[in-house]
């Protein structure tokens, strides 16, 4: 089990450009596999543009408790990039002026941001649809400090959305680490019992599956059935949705699947299995991604590889909606994920 972040680690694939460098060349250069780009235009989708603002997502900062095999984000407690309170200012400023429904908080661990809990406070105030706080269950459990959580998710109304790898303890730790299932465990009872998940209830708690090694997800209905079956009956866990998302080969999960052997066979997988009816659901195009420095993105997956905004608006300080709509998306070989069998995004399928 990994414990420090790739770039603790002085590795290679620390580096947007080596990733890029890897999912431009080899099985793409030498056309055993089309271009993601060359794909889309053979359904007329290329170039993809960018449609009404629906779904803002902050990153708050790479810190995490936790070290994940599969992290795209390389996040850890060693990382140390973290949102100021003067770029929180500037979502805010934006968050007042934009159209979106929902806002989408996340991290690494978004709690450990020494200011997430006023930012959550400010944002409460302006009052959007949806205020989503990805929260990865075990830093309920970590600290005293964060011991409160969900009795602060609540008095905001928060919608909790959290990955659970598996409904077994095994898997969920091989994932994320020894004693993971446990505390994820303790923490769901503890979101239970102040209503979240609880059928019926408006305090929403979803869970994300993605798959532990180098394979597409199965059919998200199926999953959330034998989720919820599973976490019931062995548990009396209750959550309202399942969301199954794809891996996409970059960062931690791109270097298991070099490490393993299983890069080229993954890419063929995704390649063959890509849906144009996904294409047309793909999160980039109603969702902007915003960076701890402010930097805009048109998903958190081009934030991580360092693909900036298709647009002279580059930082959260520059925000303009009319000038941001219908911008091309900036795509790669990793946006296959997004868009194979049926397609993956934050809020789950696709298609």
């Amino acid at each position: 089990m990994i414990t420090k972040s790739l770039h603790k680690r002085e590795s290679e694939l620390a580096y947007s450009k080596r990733q890029l460098e890897i999912l431009s060349n080899g099985i793409f250069k030498n056309g055993d596999l089309p271009i993601f780009s060359k794909k889309i235009a053979e359904t007329n989708q290329f170039p993809l543009k960018a449609k009404k603002l629906e779904i803002l997502q902050i990153n708050v900062g790479y810190m995490c408790n936790q070290v994940c095999e599969h992290c795209h984000v390389d996040a850890g407690p060693d990382r140390k990039e973290i949102m100021t309170k003067e770029t929180m200012l500037q979502c805010l400023e934006v968050i007042k002026k934009t159209g979106a429904h929902t806002l989408d908080l996340t991290g690494g661990a978004p709690e450990m941001n020494p200011n997430f809990r006023w930012f959550v406070d400010e944002a409460s105030k302006i009052g959007v649809k949806d205020f989503i706080v990805r929260s990865n269950l075990t830093i309920i459990k970590s600290n005293k400090k964060f011991s409160d959580l969900p009795a602060f998710f609540k008095s905001h109304n928060i919608h909790v959305v959290s990955s659970m790898p598996h409904w077994t303890r095994g898997k969920t730790d091989k994932q994320r680490g020894f004693g993971v299932f446990n505390q994820s465990i303790e923490a769901l009872k503890e979101l239970n019992s102040i209503g979240y998940g609880i059928p019926e209830s408006d305090l929403r708690l979803d869970l994300v599956y993605n798959p532990s090694g180098a394979f597409l997800p199965g059919n998200q209905a199926s999953l959330e059935k034998d989720f919820k079956k599973a976490l019931f009956e062995d548990f009396n866990i209750h959550f309202h949705h399942l969301f199954a998302i794809t891996n996409l080969p970059i960062s931690r999960f791109l270097d298991y699947l070099i490490a393993s052997d299983n890069y080229e066979d993954y890419m063929y997988s995704l390649v063959e299995a890509y849906n144009p009816t996904a294409v047309k659901n793909v999160m980039c195009t109603n969702t902007l991604s915003v960076s701890w420095d402010g930097n805009l993105y048109d998903c958190d997956f081009n934030q991580m590889l360092e693909l900036p905004i298709n647009s002279k608006i580059k930082h959260i300080s520059e925000y303009n909606e009319d000038l941001l709509f219908n911008r091309n998306i900036v795509i790669s070989q990793h946006c296959y994920g997004c868009t194979a069998g049926s397609g993956s995004s934050c809020q789950g399928t696709l298609a």
